[in-house]
């Protein structure tokens, strides 16, 4: 299985659309989002995928919660996940907290920790724990924009620059 990892969009809606047809012609169904949404309209770009959410620092819209449960169900915006793909346990968050971050990664309890916040690529295997930060789509930080697909099934992560 492939899945989308993606980060900081930052409302550039622009950015997002050409990396969401980048994910479909790769096949890839469920995105995971590591934070700095910040609008909604973000949320309905997204709909046509299973979609989860790591709350980030700058994701304060009144009305971001809303739009992800309406369009995808409660549970789905967290400041933390911890789920399963495919047998391998894996963490979303945003990062902002590197104290936390750091302590996901030192438990060893994840094969895979994916979080956003820097807008810094990143694909570093600490211990057991391989830790991904897909960059940033939206924001002025110096670095292109760009996004992950990783295949569960080879365990290969490629990051596509926009």
């Amino acid at each position: 299985m492939k899945i989308g990892i993606i980060s900081d969009t930052h409302d550039n809606l622009p950015n997002l659309k050409t990396a969401l047809e980048a994910l479909k012609a790769e096949e890839v169904t469920r995105i995971f989002h590591c934070g700095d949404v910040c609008g909604p309209a973000v949320v309905r770009a997204l709909s046509g995928f299973d979609l989860w959410i790591a709350q980030g620092n700058m994701d304060r819209h009144p009305g971001l919660i809303r739009a992800v449960e309406s369009t995808f169900g409660r549970g789905h915006m967290a400041w933390m996940h911890k789920l399963t793909l495919d047998g391998y346990a894996a963490a979303l968050l945003h990062g902002d907290n590197e104290e936390v971050l750091g302590d996901l990664v030192a438990s060893g309890r994840y094969a895979y920790v994916f979080h956003g916040h820097t807008h810094r690529r990143r694909d570093q295997t600490l211990g057991r724990v391989r830790v991904i930060n897909p960059g940033a789509l939206g924001g002025t930080r110096w670095q292109a924009r760009s996004f992950c697909v990783l295949d569960l099934a080879t365990d290969e992560a490629c990051f596509v620059k926009l």
